[in-house]
């Protein structure tokens, strides 16, 4: 039988390998998978039926659909120096504040869930909330998100405006649709690291989640990548038309959910949702396999110094 690891167990990395961890692993997940980003948000933000070949070209590449290959290819590439600053920081973030959260929680709260959901389910559910905690705090980089997300679905918003321009106009309305973008990463956010760390103590049995291998940690965020795209799905839509409008647009969560479902059905509330799982899903497991990995290989080589 398999002994199940107290939700207060696990060793702990330093504060630098998580940082150069999850940068690095941002850094070659924006080289990979910028244009895949680009295409699942205008797909997202696309509100016409798509049946056709052409139109989808046109959906795609909007006005390079009849450019050259060269041509549509680099069209894929807009806003990535927002993209730039907002996913690197976002995985720095995510990706090593999530531990930080965990932490926290076992020295604090480490009892309290194994109590509540037994010896074994206890350090699961505990990654998952420290997950679901980072995440809504991840609202705090909606500006460069929003502005990444117009340079790739709705450029003509900038009008020629240059981002110290754009920050004086809007201010705090860069911040628009933060309560959807919350209520989207709380429960994206607990399934993504409460799915990698229930693969981890149920499929592996492991005691100490850093003593993963590569393919272990492969598969849990194959789990948990699964689990977070799926559950998000709807609010991620909400989220992704609130931020792709024009600067001056006001429209509501409240009021373009009521529109999705009467103008396009209830199922539009996961339009995305497949080429998300083809495409946003390996980007998701390829950074976060490559955060798991390189966080304990970097502390081991930095001899385990410097420990939060």
């Amino acid at each position: 039988m398999v002994a199940h690891a107290s939700a207060k167990s696990g060793s702990k990395e330093s504060g630098a390998a998580r940082t150069i961890g999850a940068a690095s692993a941002g850094i070659l997940e924006l080289a990979m998978f910028h244009p895949v980003d680009t295409i699942a948000k205008r797909l997202m933000s696309n509100q016409t039926r798509v049946t056709t070949a052409a139109q989808f070209n046109d959906v795609i590449f909007k006005q390079k659909a009849q450019a050259s290959a060269g041509q549509k290819f680099v069209s894929l590439f807009p806003g990535l120096g927002y993209a730039a600053g907002y996913k690197i920081l976002q995985r720095i973030y995510k990706y090593g504040g999530q531990p930080v959260a965990k932490d926290y929680l076992a020295k604090h709260h480490g009892d309290d869930f194994d109590r509540l959901f037994g010896r074994g389910m206890g350090k699961p559910i505990m990654y998952a909330t420290a997950g679901s905690l980072i995440g809504i705090g991840e609202i705090v980089l909606l500006p460069l998100d929003v502005l990444k997300i117009k340079r790739q679905t709705n450029p003509e918003a900038f009008r020629g405006r240059g981002l110290f321009k754009i920050i004086a106009d809007e201010g705090f309305g860069l911040y628009r649709g933060w309560g959807w973008t919350a209520a989207r990463n709380a429960p994206g956010s607990f399934a993504l690291f409460g799915g990698s760390a229930f693969a981890k103590e149920y499929m592996f049995a492991l005691k100490d989640y850093n003593d993963a291998t590569w393919f272990q940690n492969f598969i849990a965020s194959i789990a948990g990548a699964s689990a977070s795209l799926t559950v998000s799905a709807p609010l991620d839509v909400i989220k992704t038309r609130i931020q792709n409008q024009n600067f001056e647009a006001k429209g509501r969560g409240v009021e373009i959910m009521k529109n999705l479902i009467k103008n396009e059905g209830a199922g539009a509330l996961f339009k995305g949702l497949v080429p998300k799982l083809l495409t946003a899903g390996p980007k998701l497991v390829f950074s976060y396999t490559i955060a798991q990995t390189l966080i304990p290989m970097i502390d081991t080589a930095f001899g385990g110094a410097a420990k939060n």
